[in-house]
């Protein structure tokens, strides 16, 4: 099985992920800190060409009630550049409550506060791809 890269996309940063070779673990690679579309994407070229990347599990942010808001409708935009791209298959993953699973996590690990928000996107696509790997 080939690596899948785990994406919990947002405004300010984008939370990676990456599988194991067998598809049973995630763990986090970094946060990217978004600077431009141009820098992001190149940031993210050299992730997928450095693992072998050729399917991508992203977090879409849903509201409660299952409808897709304006960060969904953003999320999906940038996954459909992406996409386009990098010639990478896209599989969207319902994220609602994956930021309070990470938060939750990095709590009980005495997380400081300060180093929860450096890795808490990180933490959320591990979260992401993690349920994606386990529904397979």
């Amino acid at each position: 099985m080939e690596k899948i890269l785990g994406l919990d996309v947002g405004d300010r940063t984008i939370g990676v992920a990456v599988s194991d070779a067998l598809g049973f673990t995630a763990q986090g690679v970094e946060t990217i800190f978004r600077k431009s579309k141009k820098e992001d994407f190149q940031r993210l070229e050299e992730l997928i060409k450095a693992y072998g990347i050729n399917t991508v599990v992203a977090g879409l942010p849903k509201n409660m009630n299952g409808s897709l808001g304006p960060q969904g409708e953003k999320t999906k935009a940038f996954c459909e550049k992406l996409k386009n791209k990098f010639d990478v298959k896209v599989i969207y993953w319902d994220e609602r409550l994956s930021t309070k699973a990470a938060r939750r996590t990095l709590i009980e690990a005495d997380v400081s506060r300060k180093k929860r928000k450096g890795v808490i996107d990180k933490m959320a696509a591990v979260h992401i791809l993690q349920g994606y790997l386990d529904s397979l």
